[in-house]
């Protein structure tokens, strides 16, 4: 399954018995870890982490959604149609949204507020001893990408037409989430990698 994974991710192809399939210009890939139940799984490598460009927390659903998880459920059993009309995207759509978000004007200075979060965790006694002591491992080039790129969707998805120090921290933690490798001496004291990533954005100066 991780090798799976790992080929669809880097190769875009996947394999099946001694025949190679290519992967279309859009595909997804999406792992689900149950926080409860482990056994028989097995934690992916820090590489193969690496590669994923999110690490997203799902948690229970508020008031809301779960009224109207109830309400569609309910309607789907009965063979109704949502209240809620929904219009499918094409293909074409989302090529042309992933455009519009890679043109998403980006001052310098918030490219250099990125760079200097990334920096962060790689040289954290630059910033912070304690922080240094923190961090075993900092995050790699692929982290950089990963938050500019997502920086630039959150802008777009609010409506905005530029990328501001804002959209950065609103993605920093999904982004470094399943990259940075905390030291014992955090895991002793009980901070998440939440906790540290807490500490990084307090730090850094906002641009």
């Amino acid at each position: 399954m991780q090798s799976a994974l790992l080929e669809a991710m880097a190769e875009r192809q996947i394999s099946i018995g001694k025949t190679t399939y290519p992967l279309p210009d859009l595909f997804l890939v999406m792992a689900t870890q149950n926080p409860i139940e482990q056994e028989g799984t097995y934690p992916l490598p820090e590489a193969q982490l690496d590669r994923f460009l999110l690490h997203v927390n799902v948690d229970y659903p508020d008031t809301a959604a779960e009224q109207q998880i109830l309400t569609l459920v309910r309607n789907a059993f009965k063979e109704q149609q949502p209240t809620e009309s929904l219009t499918p995207l094409s293909q074409s759509d989302l090529f042309n949204a992933r455009k519009e978000v890679l043109d998403m004007h980006m001052n310098e200075a918030v490219e250099q507020y990125i760079v200097q979060l990334i920096i962060a965790t790689r040289q954290a006694n630059a910033y912070s001893d304690d922080l240094a002591r923190l961090i075993e491992f900092g995050v790699s080039p692929r982290a950089t990408l990963a938050l500019d790129r997502c920086a630039r969707a959150h802008a777009w998805l609010q409506g905005k037409d530029y990328v501001s120090p804002d959209d950065v921290q609103a993605v920093a933690h999904d982004i470094l989430r399943h990259r940075l490798l905390l030291s014992f001496e955090a895991q002793a004291e009980g901070l998440t990698k939440d906790d540290v990533i807490d500490k990084i954005l307090q730090l850094v100066p906002v641009a």
